[in-house]
């Protein structure tokens, strides 16, 4: 990892902080601490997921009155609340369509529940079936990649309907949407959440913060396999030039520059003008990689193949960032210190620019600070959640050996 000796200001204990010198890559670790620890009726045994959150039913075909699905499987405005500016991907739509009809087969409503909001019982039996065989009759891998994407997000989709926020992805009880106060993005900076499908509408998810606070056109989802969702990235991509979009995913085998070297340079005080007249091809694009740890590698190269079509070479530039714990690694685990979630990426790529003297006059610090706030929220609404439904709220100690 690049090691860098800059912080920015993130609250966190002095342990935490004992780490800010590590380097990062910013996607979201996903995964909870979800050992339960509340206990069935008579206490013998441990309640499981399942006991705690009841199964949800959701009929595909609008039977139950649902107004969402009412108009169709998915529509344009339902996409769009959960945070999506494309269209309704074609596929998604698809493998919607294939549910109803197993639905209608079964007769019966989907049903979802358990850990991540899955389909269950027999419907889940049959549908995975026919997944796997639909999948494995893919032969061309781009398809595959795209099936795989769409039955993740149609499937969370339909379990997520009158279930969760549209806004905030919690449950409906623990919206915290009142408690985040929205801000605006200095116009010069554009934030692309690439979302790997196993994180849409994930609860403790920290990129869907960014459009939350700066709205979609400031920061924008975008999702990994979605054509719709990279189409719109790269097009805007190819307009801005290679020389102002960046990754945020600093590692051994990517070259990565600092904030400081990267943005005082002659070439971007002599670009300030066309930024400050709000010039849309001059915006500065910052790609935060929102996936787990396993998911990150495959996201990186499919961005280094695509920017190689686009611009001849795959050498994408990369950022290296100076952080300090994010309020998230005190209720789900990492794999060390200097891996970080999303929101605190975004909050130290806005501070470091705070520091550069050609962007102190944009308030970047206090933007940084609005999303350090929105984070200490969802915090606090997952952790007294968690502490309702008997699970534990202390993460796993997996990086002791990280820290000097």
């Amino acid at each position: 990892m690049h090691l860098s000796p800059r912080t920015f200001p993130v609250r966190c204990s002095p342990s935490a902080a004992a780490a800010a010198h590590f380097a990062f890559s910013c996607f979201v670790q996903s995964r909870m601490d979800v050992k339960p620890c509340a206990l069935s009726g008579d206490g013998s045994a441990p309640l499981t997921s399942a006991a705690r959150a009841p199964p949800r039913h959701v009929h595909v075909s609008g039977e139950d009155g649902d107004a969402a699905a009412k108009g169709g499987p998915v529509s344009p405005q339902e996409w769009r609340g959960w945070g999506c500016a494309s269209p309704v991907p074609a596929v998604v739509t698809e493998v919607i369509e294939d549910l109803k009809l197993l639905e209608e087969d079964m007769d019966a409503p989907l049903s979802f529940g358990g850990k991540g909001g899955k389909l269950q019982g027999e419907f889940k039996v049959k549908e995975d079936k026919k997944h796997r065989a639909k999948y494995q009759a893919l032969g061309d891998s781009e398809k595959k990649l795209q099936f795989f994407a769409a039955r993740q997000i149609a499937c969370r989709l339909l379990g997520s309907r009158n279930y969760l926020c549209q806004k905030c992805w919690l449950p409906m009880e623990d919206c915290m949407c009142s408690k985040v106060l929205p801000c605006s993005l200095w116009h010069g900076m554009r934030f692309w959440v690439y979302m790997h499908p196993k994180d849409f509408l994930r609860q403790n998810n920290t990129g869907k913060l960014l459009w939350q606070l700066f709205g979609v056109q400031a920061a924008t989802l975008c999702l990994f396999g979605v054509a719709e969702d990279e189409e719109i990235m790269w097009n805007t991509f190819k307009l801005a030039g290679k020389s102002r979009v960046w990754c945020l995913y600093p590692n051994k085998s990517a070259l990565t520059e600092s904030v400081q070297d990267t943005f005082s340079r002659a070439q971007f005080q002599s670009e300030r003008a066309s930024i400050t007249e709000k010039n849309e091809d001059r915006i500065l694009n910052f790609v935060l990689i929102d996936g787990t740890w396993s998911n990150s590698a495959a996201m990186f190269r499919r961005l280094k193949e695509q920017a190689k079509i686009v611009w001849g070479e795959d050498d994408l530039p990369c950022i290296s960032l100076a952080t300090g714990a994010s309020a998230m690694h005190k209720l789900r685990p990492q794999p060390s210190w200097d891996r970080t979630c999303t929101a605190a990426a975004a909050i130290a790529l806005m501070s470091e620019l705070q520091a550069v003297p050609d962007f102190s006059s944009y308030g970047l610090d206090k933007q940084a600070e609005a999303v350090e706030d929105a984070l200490q929220v969802l915090l606090e609404a997952l952790t007294a959640r968690r502490l309702r439904m008997g699970r534990s709220i202390t993460r796993k100690v997996r990086h002791t050996s990280d820290i000097c």
